[in-house]
């Protein structure tokens, strides 16, 4: 009789910590108990001064892609901001996004983050607040979708070039001029007849965001396409 009242206890003990435990996995899905474990987001892998690229929809951006011949039509630069991630972005206006909600606005949800070589070493604590107060400048700014190679207005890619260029002291690829690109397409030169008219800037200094997304200065750290 009495090894009969263990065995009831033993079974009643076993019942209630299995459902305990089954209620700790739903209140808390990453109880220790649950053998699950917190799972790491690709954002969680970008740094301070990395640079992300997408694919935007719009005419322009269509554009874009066909006279650099890349699939990228838009990039920013990724800042650390009271321990929180932004996209600092050229859009109308230049703005500082949540780094979750800029993905959001690519084709797909995809897109792709460079860092630069040796990072470690070169973007200090110091240089970064550099590069950062240097880019306040531009928040707020009008979007240049006239390409100038002014301070005035600001597209995406020039932005970041010049925040490395300045705030960082490097240049991460070599300036072009309009002329260099694929200009004969007439989904290029329709965009190109509705800006300029028959006064193309041909010899305007530009930078893409494909010829920063092909500096040897870089290295993919992320890549969702």
């Amino acid at each position: 009789m009495k090894k009969m009242k263990y065995i009831f206890l033993g079974t009643t003990f076993l019942i209630s910590f299995c459902c305990a435990l089954y209620v700790a996995t739903l209140v808390f899905p990453n109880n220790p108990f649950s053998g699950t474990k917190p799972q790491n987001t690709l954002s969680d892998k970008v740094q301070d001064g990395d640079i992300i690229f997408q694919t935007s929809e719009s005419k322009q951006c269509e554009a874009v892609k066909i006279a650099t011949n890349s699939k990228f039509s838009h990039c920013g630069i990724i800042f650390f901001i009271n321990d929180r991630k932004f996209v600092f972005e050229a859009v109308q206006p230049v703005k500082i996004t949540l780094l979750d909600e800029w993905i959001k606005h690519g084709k797909e949800n995809k897109y792709v983050v460079k860092r630069l070589k040796n990072a470690e070493k070169i973007l200090t604590a110091n240089t970064l607040q550099k590069m950062k107060d240097y880019g306040q400048q531009f928040n707020g700014k009008e979007y240049d979708a006239y390409f100038e190679w002014t301070d005035n207005r600001i597209y995406c890619s020039e932005l970041v070039w010049k925040i490395y260029k300045t705030g960082a002291g490097i240049e991460l690829c070599p300036l072009q001029e309009l002329k260099d690109f694929n200009l004969k397409d007439e989904r290029v030169q329709k965009i190109l007849k509705e800006r300029y008219g028959n006064d193309i800037p041909l010899t305007e200094k530009v930078v893409s965001p494909s010829n920063l997304a092909d500096s040897n200065l870089l290295k993919t750290v992320i890549d969702t396409y």
